[in-house]
């Protein structure tokens, strides 16, 4: 079942990096009495993720704070060394928590997973954003065409806010 607005994010467990190594975070800690921008892509230093997806929300963080977001997170289905070194490159002023979803746990709980083997990918998870209202979604923003980020950006969801 695909997740749709109004429904509460299932218990999953994601995965950060922090000194010490990979720590998990249940959805619980992460949305849990905030306002989460949360946005997925198909992987990390892809592409369309990486040249197009990760700089629209960059360019809209501090706006997207100003409009009461707490967290602004970037989510995907690849293991926490890679979401780390993804931060690292790309998030020069911290303004983001990169989630990893290695074995698509909890992209697979709430629907938005897609087969990316025949691109050599396996299991990823389909581009969207969602502002998620403690732990509600309260808009969902789906991209048609994982290979674009024409509905998902962080421009789209600066403007819902």
């Amino acid at each position: 079942m695909t997740i749709k607005v109004g429904d509460r994010l299932p218990d999953a467990q994601l995965r950060v990096m922090t000194e010490e190594g990979p720590q998990v975070k249940t959805t619980d800690e992460i949305f849990k009495g905030k306002k989460v921008a949360l946005f997925a892509v198909p992987g990390a230093y892809t592409g369309t993720c990486h040249k197009m997806h990760l700089p629209s929300i960059f360019l809209n963080a501090y706006a997207m704070k100003d409009k009461g977001v707490d967290t602004i997170a970037i989510v995907s289905v690849n293991d926490a060394f890679v979401m780390n070194a993804w931060k690292r490159d790309t998030d020069q002023r911290d303004e983001a928590v990169f989630l990893a979803d290695g074995n698509a746990e909890f992209t697979k709980s709430i629907g938005m997973e897609m087969d990316g083997s025949g691109f050599g990918l396996g299991t990823r998870s389909l581009r969207y954003s969602m502002l998620v209202e403690d732990g509600v979604v309260k808009t969902l923003n789906l991209e048609p065409n994982p290979g674009k980020v024409e509905v998902s950006g962080g421009e789209t969801l600066l403007g819902q806010l």
